[in-house]
């Protein structure tokens, strides 16, 4: 048995070196395929408040555990982004320590972004530790519709005095 798990591995072994060489032949042979492909982009930054409204949703039947809160998100943005947004969040806080907990969320975007008309989605991820946030938001690939379609970027949000601002970083591919 060992033998031919062996040769299985050394099959698919020489079935990646084969695939990974004729990739990189490919590559050497057409050099300008990257330069054909390559897109101009128009790099902005959008800044703007929004009103978040976050709702508990009831656990589901065999789905994750009860330490584990899943909540809707419906949000109105306003500034450069005109429109609402409108996801899921899975949260936990720790049980040993106040102040400490983490979440993911998806979040879809619809309205107009400086004019532009479309929608794109966005994928949060954040930690909290003694208080101190870590938050990553960011334009997932190939999400954004109508003329936000090819859009990719970071948002920031920051909270000020009980109220939401956001500063979008983003790009967009020129405009033909």
């Amino acid at each position: 048995m060992k033998t031919r798990s062996i040769a299985s591995n050394l099959l698919i072994g020489s079935c990646l070196t084969i695939c990974l060489s004729t990739a990189a032949d490919a590559q050497i042979q057409r050099p300008d395929v990257k330069s054909e492909q390559k897109v101009k982009v128009m790099k902005d930054t959008a800044k703007g408040t929004f009103d978040v409204k976050v709702t508990p949703l009831a656990a589901e039947d065999n789905v994750g555990d009860a330490a584990i809160g899943r909540l809707s998100l419906a949000k109105t943005f306003s500034g450069d982004l005109v429109g609402t947004g409108k996801g899921q969040m899975l949260g936990s806080q720790s049980e040993a320590v106040a102040g400490s907990g983490g979440y993911v969320a998806m979040e879809r975007f619809s309205g107009t972004l400086k004019g532009k008309k479309g929608s794109f989605t966005l994928q949060h991820i954040g930690t909290m530790q003694g208080g101190k946030f870590d938050l990553n938001v960011m334009v997932v690939p190939d999400s954004g519709t109508g003329e936000l379609t090819g859009i990719s970027g970071t948002f920031k949000i920051v909270i000020e005095d009980n109220r939401h601002l956001y500063e979008f970083e983003y790009s967009l591919p020129a405009a033909k």
